[in-house]
């Protein structure tokens, strides 16, 4: 299109400035408060405005450069060819290889291999057996879990003894003294109480792997951080503050700097918070880089780094657990937007059974579908120029910066530990989650909204799945968000009762029949079975009916205008056989509770807290 063409479509279209566009919104705001109504107060420490321009991006200086180049911000590479990863459980050579085989053959090219229980009786036969038949050259390997320091030197030796060329070598070892050991266990690994034993150990693997450009040794667990519910700032933070002790701890003892960065691999949790994850991994290259670059490695492509995302766990439901696949899709565009070196989608029974081959192929065939039919292999950071989210990865990497620098004051990460002030935050974190889990104001379908009605818990869902682990001194523990309702709900599928509330639709036939879905939705969560009316046209009619379904919970759903006159009727003619329940927060609530009629649920109602008062009520 010649340019006079350009300047005569554009010309149809006047340019509205950032002045007309807030009066507009004011108007249509008819008087609210602009600030509580359209901007979001984020838990990461920052507000996001309804809606970004081009002015916005003035003075954010990382723009400008592209994938490949130093920041970062766009990408280690100039291409988005992420590694479709997922792992193996070893118990048994054999069956691990045979497992192992048929996902290479399902389409995953990165393998990752989890020692859990026989790390000890790994020796040549052990890794050859593992092996047979994966070509090393081919395939990314990751080995995790434990003894990994002995297997790493097993799976060397192998290495070695077949001559494959070391620029061929793509292999992970996934050793992380401080994160995965002192975070979650409070003491280094082998119960080492300075973690002089571990480093050592890594020192050792890096340089003898410092020839091979492909082989990290550390893994930087900041998963861990999400899943014991941190905020993004916070994992992006602590993630970073960890890989940096590793990097001072490594220098110290006489890596060059660039080995030493090269060494590190980082694992992040993807949540389903969509644009922020994506704008965290932008931030978390930029920041990670310009940490790098202030040790002056000798090349700059030390400065990249190399970032593994895994789907988070923390939001996965026992209840309804197929939302577990919508989750884990939306987390996996996140990530390979953001452009990830490579993806593991956690299958969606991943949080209360084996996984069985049907879920462990929908989660593969997720990564599957974004590249083959949706393409994202194809596009480099269409993130790029967005106002919103350039905006989204200043602001998440001015926040993690600043509490980043906040960890260092203390000593760094390890010392930050063991002051408690990492378990402090993330504690705090998790607990304003939960409060917005039990309120709703932040939604877990199919736990705390919109329940399947009818559905019981299986059989081999334990109470263990349900019930989270206390903490026991300076440790973080991951938990799933759902837990408190998925327990409380367990306990009335597991009590031999099926409690009942029955809805008595009454009065204005809208709202009644708009608090009658809200009032389901809010006993379902608790397992409790509801009986929901279209409209009773006499209240006569509609304690009659509530008695004969012999419900334990009756609740009068009508307007607030009908409530004054109807829920005393009601209550009398109940005679105390049923417990009575107002669905809403009319004005004469305070008369109501006068004329003994206490009970309210409303949008306001802490639902975690009132469903189990009324299962207490129902000796449940």
């Amino acid at each position: 299109m010649a340019n006079t063409e350009k300047a005569k479509l554009f010309a149809e279209f006047p340019a509205v400035s950032t002045e007309q566009w807030e009066e507009v919104i004011t108007t249509d705001l008819k008087g609210a408060d602009y600030e509580r109504k359209l901007v979001w107060k984020t838990a990461e420490g920052f507000n996001l405005r309804p809606y970004y321009r081009a002015e916005n991006l003035e003075g954010v200086e990382f723009l400008g450069s592209e994938a490949g180049e130093f920041p970062y911000v766009r990408g280690t590479h100039n291409s988005n060819d992420w590694a479709i990863h997922q792992t193996v459980t070893v118990e048994c050579p054999k069956a691990a290889n045979e497992e192992a085989l048929k996902l290479l053959n399902s389409g995953v090219n990165s393998l990752g291999f989890c020692f859990c229980n026989n790390a000890e009786a790994v020796d040549a036969e052990f890794i050859n057996t593992l092996l047979a038949g994966i070509s090393i050259p081919a395939v990314e390997l990751t080995f995790c879990g434990k003894k990994i320091s002995h297997i790493a030197e097993v799976v060397l030796a192998k290495v070695e003894a077949e001559g494959i060329a070391k620029e061929d070598v793509k292999i992970n070892f996934c050793i992380d003294p401080i994160v995965k050991n002192l975070s979650t266990k409070g003491h280094f690994c082998c119960k080492d109480a300075t973690g002089e034993k571990c480093f050592a150990n890594i020192v050792e693997l890096i340089n003898r792997t410092a020839e091979y450009k492909h082989v990290r040794i550390i893994n930087v667990t900041g998963s861990t951080f999400s899943n014991a519910g941190s905020t993004i700032v916070e994992e992006l933070a602590f993630t970073l503050a960890a890989a940096h002790d590793y990097l001072v701890m490594l220098t110290e003892a006489g890596v060059p700097v660039d080995l030493a960065a090269r060494k590190i691999r980082f694992t992040f949790a993807v949540t389903s918070n969509y644009f922020m994850e994506i704008a965290k991994f932008r931030a978390a290259r930029m920041l990670w880089a310009n940490i790098v670059k202030g040790y002056n490695p000798e090349k700059e492509c030390a400065c990249k780094m190399f970032a593994h995302a895994v789907t988070s766990t923390w939001n996965q439901t026992v209840y309804d657990p197929y939302v577990n696949m919508l989750r884990g899709t939306t987390e996996a565009m996140s990530a390979t937007l953001a452009g990830v070196h490579s993806l593991e989608v956690m299958p969606f029974d991943y949080s209360f059974e084996q996984p069985t081959e049907f879920s462990k192929r929908i989660a593969r065939n997720v990564e599957l579908l974004l590249k083959h039919e949706s393409h994202f292999d194809q596009v480099v950071d269409p993130a790029g120029g967005s106002y919103y989210i350039e905006n989204l990865t200043k602001c998440i990497a001015e926040q993690a910066w600043k509490l980043f620098l906040e960890v260092e004051d203390k000593g760094g990460y390890v010392e930050a530990f063991k002051a408690g002030f990492i378990v402090e935050k993330v504690n705090a974190s998790a607990a304003a989650k939960d409060k917005n889990i039990a309120t709703r104001r932040q939604v877990l379908l199919g736990a705390n909204q919109y329940p399947n009605f009818t559905e019981v818990a299986d059989a081999a869902v334990s109470a263990d799945v349900v019930t989270r682990a206390e903490a026991e001194g300076n440790v973080l523990k991951p938990y799933r968000g759902a837990m408190a309702f998925e327990q409380m709900r367990l306990e009335v599928d597991r009590s031999g009762k099926e409690p009942k509330a029955f809805m008595l639709t009454c009065g204005n036939l809208g709202m009644a029949r708009a608090r009658a879905q809200f009032s389901c939705n809010f006993f379902a969560c608790a397992g409790i079975r509801v009986q929901d009316n279209t409209f009773f046209k006499s209240l006569e009619e509609g304690v009659a009916a509530a008695l004969e379904s012999k419900a334990e919970i009756v609740v009068v759903c009508a307007s607030d205008d009908d409530y004054a006159e109807v829920a005393p009727k009601i209550k009398e003619m109940l005679g105390g056989k049923a417990i009575l329940v107002v669905a809403g927060a009319p004005a004469c609530a305070p008369e109501l509770e006068a004329q003994g009629i206490t009970n309210f649920i409303n949008v306001k109602s802490n639902v975690l807290e009132t469903l189990k008062f009324y299962l207490k009520e129902l000796g449940i």
